[in-house]
């Protein structure tokens, strides 16, 4: 066994713990990675506060970069050093339609999660990457892009490609008109990829606040959505909606800025929803869509480190982990929170802070 540290819930309701934490030895497709960064989602929040006694310890965090530091015998694409980056799906069934296909995500047997899922092979429960180290098949870990800041691309590994897919699936290139509802950790990546390939994006939000944020980003229009005028002034003017809204709420009067053969993406994919039947007259159509598989994860990357698209990350020293999850409950945070897991990164902080307008980052 390999030996980290992590952290770790170990009783419902309690505060994470930094425990010592056992990964399995290197299997021969297997690399070792040292983590040095891992986003910190809304995802996580609500994994930790619906964690039962028999789901625990408890490790969250499925977006991360670090660097390779061991490799099993068969790894070919790989070595000892090179930086790498692990979204939330660590293996699949591998011979279903869905996983013949690259959509791993879509497995029939359901993925593998990076925490909280089963081993194919010892039925062991995985743990995530709030770790000192991270143990996982070659073919589901991807290279880092190089000149992106590595703590910027860690929630590309989530977020990043949840919101690329709807957006490649479609083809959405220039002369396009995309419409992204909510402007968080999913919506702002959802605009500047839609800016990046191209499209005219008009963002929809229930916060006059956002219009600033959302025009910095590259949209060209801020709808408020509450507001029954300014969505009448936007009706059958687009061509794709991608929805990262979370909450229960209804998607109808999204169909309605869709033109003729339109597409309403849905991502947050909320508890439930109702639709008017009425809105979809217009042979418009109504999907989700949740994360994605290995093509898609390996073109979103390619795509960012060509175009310079990256998360807007507030950086996190471990030690203050806990005000982030009590922040991110409020929904205080701008746009990502990334867990900073190297070696004194808490005595960096204060370096860290005073590059933060030249990163474009924020470090707590």
């Amino acid at each position: 066994m390999r030996t980290t540290t992590a952290h770790a819930l170990l009783a419902p309701g309690a505060p994470l713990e930094l425990i010592t934490l056992e990964r399995r030895d290197l299997r021969a497709d297997d690399l070792a990675v040292r983590v040095d960064f891992c986003g910190v989602c809304h995802s996580d929040l609500h994994a930790l506060d619906q964690a039962r006694p028999g789901q625990l310890p408890l490790v969250p965090g499925h977006e991360s970069v670090g660097e390779v530091v061991a490799v099993g015998p068969a790894v070919t694409g790989f070595a000892v050093g090179d930086p790498v980056a692990v979204g939330n799906i660590v293996d699949s069934c591998g011979t279903c339609e869905n996983c013949l296909a690259d959509e791993q995500s879509l497995c029939v047997e359901f993925p593998t999660l990076t925490y909280g899922g089963r081993d194919r092979h010892d039925g062991s429960r995985t743990q995530g990457a709030w770790s000192g180290e991270l143990v996982v098949r070659e073919s589901f870990a991807y290279h880092l892009p190089a000149g992106l800041d590595p703590a910027a691309v860690a929630p590309l590994m989530c977020a990043g490609a949840t919101t690329w897919a709807p957006l490649a699936r479609a083809g959405v290139g220039p002369g396009d008109r995309v419409g992204v509802v909510g402007l968080g950790g999913l919506g702002h990546l959802a605009v500047k990829f839609a800016v990046a390939r191209g499209a005219e994006v008009t963002v929809f939000t229930t916060s006059p606040r956002k219009r600033a944020d959302a025009l910095a980003l590259g949209a060209v229009e801020v709808v408020v959505s509450t507001d029954v005028a300014a969505m009448a002034a936007v009706a059958r003017r687009l061509d794709l909606v991608v929805d990262t809204a979370s909450g229960d709420h209804d998607p109808s009067p999204y169909l309605e800025t869709l033109r003729r053969g339109g597409t309403l993406c849905m991502l947050g994919i909320p508890p439930r929803y109702s639709v008017s039947a009425m809105s979809l007259l217009p042979q418009r159509s109504l999907t989700a869509s949740g994360s994605a598989g290995r093509a898609d994860t390996q073109a979103m990357l390619d795509f960012a480190a060509e175009h310079g698209v990256a998360a807007d990350v507030e950086v996190v020293p471990a030690s203050r982990l806990g005000e982030a999850l009590d922040r991110l409950a409020r929904n205080d945070v701008r746009h990502r929170f990334v867990l900073d897991l190297r070696p004194g990164a808490d005595s960096a902080t204060a370096s860290a802070a005073a590059a933060d307008d030249r990163e474009g980052r924020r470090t707590l």
